[in-house]
């Protein structure tokens, strides 16, 4: 999940944490973590109070709000190594039999540029694992801060590599769209989205229901995936406790 340390909305940030709390695995943070210029005292403030016990546990990326902060330059002390393990804010691991792209969509991910030419070669050598990619800005979005189409070449380019899943923050709400290539058209072949902007910073309207949409919720909570050897299961769970969506596909 993203959109998280808000120093206003404390009761719904430890809401959250009480809840991945009792999940165990990785924690993929999509960026928004600490409102609203993204400091290092924010994120003491805002961020590590309940959050903090999770180091050991999360996979972070930076969103616009780390950028208020010149280079980032507050999410970059605070998470450390965690934050740009190869000297930069985007990176990739493997858990299981899953590759696991970690982007920062606030650097260039147009063709020719750094970040696009790591996933390609990233890609050419991942073989048949299933791959999913996290980034802050997502490309489709029925909120207001969506569509961001600057993010049209690294989906296209995942798609070419049949990577799988894709989860973004940015709008505060949780939506799940069915697979579909870069155009938002319907199809077997493309990326599954989902956004999950509900850590704790204030919840945001939906303005429409694109394309695709297949689940929409205003709620605070986590997006949890298991990711299996031909698959990978996804429920959405609020701070009650919940179940508000869920299902399970196969990889490409």
């Amino acid at each position: 999940m993203g959109d998280i340390g808000m120093c206003t909305e404390r009761a719904a940030v430890e809401r959250t944490a009480a809840l991945v709390d009792g999940m165990g695995g990785l924690l993929l943070l999509a960026g928004d973590l600490a409102y609203m210029q993204g400091t290092f005292q924010q994120f003491s403030d805002c961020f590590d109070p309940a959050w903090g016990k999770f180091r050991n546990r999360w996979r972070p990326v930076p969103g616009n709000h780390e950028y208020e902060t010149s280079g980032a330059a507050g999410y970059l002390r605070y998470f450390g190594q965690a934050a740009a393990p190869a000297g930069r804010t985007h990176y990739s691991f493997r858990t299981g039999d899953w590759l696991v792209l970690m982007l920062d969509s606030n650097d260039s991910t147009r063709i020719g540029s750094e970040q696009y030419e790591f996933v390609k070669s990233t890609l050419l050598s991942n073989g048949n694992h299933c791959t999913l990619a996290v980034w802050h800005h997502p490309l489709f979005s029925s909120g207001a801060n969506g569509p961001n189409v600057f993010m049209r070449d690294m989906w296209g380019l995942l798609y070419d590599g049949n990577a799988d899943v894709v989860v973004s923050g940015h709008d505060h709400l949780y939506e799940r769209f069915g697979k579909q290539d870069v155009d938002g058209r319907s199809d077997v072949r493309g990326l599954r989205q989902f956004v999950a902007g509900t850590g704790g910073a204030t919840l945001y309207n939906f303005q429409r229901q694109e394309a695709n949409s297949q689940a929409r919720h205003r709620a605070y909570g986590a997006l949890r995936l298991r990711l299996d050897t031909h698959g990978y299961a996804w429920e959405f769970i609020d701070v009650t406790g919940a179940t508000l969506d869920a299902g399970s596909d196969g990889c490409h």
